[in-house]
């Protein structure tokens, strides 16, 4: 056992019998670095608890995520969701248990800038853009990399990066509205928009919270063709109350309770458990 493994075994942390995070001495900067997948996950949730005020928002909650996986986290309000993206992001820190980008970036040791520049993008429910700048400027000012905002706007693009924006555009489905204003936008083309402004950071893992709300019937079934075409490149976590939406993009679906894992397996195993019905599906 490395010496990582081994702090990790002697501080409690990682107490779950599936197959652990092994831990690895990392020379430099590992958020530079960026997470080292190589086992084949992306994300290791273990034994996480968070408490408010003695309601237990996350018990004992245990996740892993695969390497370009693309997962649907279902469940009824007040189940952990937020609560679950919170941690990994790094806005809230929970009572016990932990949290690995990767084998080598501890979320729990980082602010929520430092975990969104070691490559994990969130999209809320509410897209925010600039409305008052055009779909162009949105991307470009959501570039990665030492670009400040006025900065980004005044100063000549190289010929990759407006390659690059041209490419997320195209992505996204958005490259006839790159003149038009983002606040013009419908609400689907911002939500659209607000994924490609998270691509452009090159994040690689996205989290994504309700992203069909309140969209129409063709823009539900485009946003399933984009996040699925992003499955691969990405590892991606969407949650999602929408179940016809779940099932046209996910192959593997978890379904919180209590701030637990309920159940797991793909849309039909789910569907058909008793207490996922009883719980979250209904009668």
């Amino acid at each position: 056992m490395n010496i990582t493994a081994l702090a990790g075994k002697l501080s409690g942390r990682s107490r779950s019998a599936h197959p652990p995070r092994v831990g690895q001495l990392v020379t430099g900067d590992p958020l530079s670095a960026g997470p080292d997948a190589s086992h084949g996950l992306i994300l290791y949730i273990e034994d996480v608890t968070v408490s408010f005020d003695g309601f237990k928002a996350l018990n004992s909650l245990t996740l892993y995520i695969e390497t370009g996986e693309l997962r649907c986290i279902i469940g009824p309000n007040g189940a952990g969701k937020t609560t679950m993206m919170d941690v990994i992001t790094g806005k809230t820190r929970p009572d016990y248990g932990s949290a690995w980008f990767g084998q080598t970036i501890d979320l729990l040791a980082h602010t929520e800038p430092e975990i969104a520049q070691a490559g994990i993008g969130r999209k809320f429910q509410q897209p925010t853009v600039f409305v008052q700048h055009t779909v162009f400027e949105n991307l470009e000012l959501s570039m990665a990399g030492e670009r400040s905002v006025w900065g980004g706007l005044f100063s000549r693009l190289a010929p990759a990066e407006r390659d690059r924006i041209d490419e997320v555009m195209e992505t996204i489905g958005l490259s006839k509205c790159r003149h038009l204003l983002a606040g013009t936008l419908s609400h689907g083309q911002k939500q659209w928009l607000e994924i490609g402004m998270l691509l452009m950071q090159a994040p690689r893992l996205l989290l994504v919270d309700e992203p069909v709300a309140g969209m129409t019937p063709q823009e539900t079934e485009r946003t399933a063709e984009l996040l699925s075409s992003l499955a691969g490149a990405h590892s991606i976590i969407v949650i999602e109350h929408d179940m016809e939406f779940v099932r046209s993009i996910a192959e593997k679906v978890t379904v919180l309770h209590e701030g637990r894992v309920l159940a797991e397996g793909s849309i039909d195993h789910v569907q058909s458990d008793p207490k996922v019905v009883e719980v979250y599906l209904g009668e």
